[in-house]
């Protein structure tokens, strides 16, 4: 590490801690040439791919992007923040253990709709309907028979 007072290259590490939140290291540090202190900060620096689009086009992944649709498709339904966040979570997880500098927006969709099918099944044909651009009633037929439990098969009475 370069010494920020003299720009020496020799500097050596006094004390190091992990912060509170466990999320980066801070470490304390003397400069062999001109004998004074800093202070420098380690973290992890976790890089988002980027969305390739139907088009072609490149975008940064952006969580926030995703809050919109979820929000959208989750739009007066009895679904409690906490949950959105920990499903947004759960997808930036995902794409971080893709470890791919791209990620195409369809799979990113696809994430989002099995995000939403385990939250609320009407968001899930909300946000299928925009994503796989349904054209007719019978698209949502198709998507809500993929939401409904099969029919009860009638048991059978035993004899006494």
């Amino acid at each position: 590490m370069k010494c920020p007072f003299c720009g020496a290259i020799d500097t050596q590490v006094i004390d190091s801690r992990v912060s509170e939140a466990g999320d980066s290291i801070r470490r304390r540090r003397r400069c062999a040439a001109c004998q004074k202190r800093f202070t420098t900060y380690e973290k992890a620096e976790l890089r988002l791919p980027q969305v390739v689009k139907q088009d072609g086009r490149r975008a940064d992944f952006d969580p926030e992007r995703l809050r919109v649709g979820f929000q959208r498709a989750l739009h007066k339904r009895p679904v409690p923040t906490g949950f959105v966040d920990q499903a947004l979570d759960r997808i930036t997880q995902q794409v971080l253990a893709l470890g791919e500098r791209e990620i195409p927006s369809r799979q990113l969709g696809e994430m989002v709709m099995q995000e939403l099918y385990r939250l609320d099944k009407v968001a899930y044909i909300r946000f299928a309907s925009v994503y796989r651009s349904f054209k007719d009633v019978e698209d949502f037929r198709d998507a809500i028979r993929e939401v409904e439990p099969p029919p009860k098969k009638p048991r059978k009475q035993r004899d006494a």
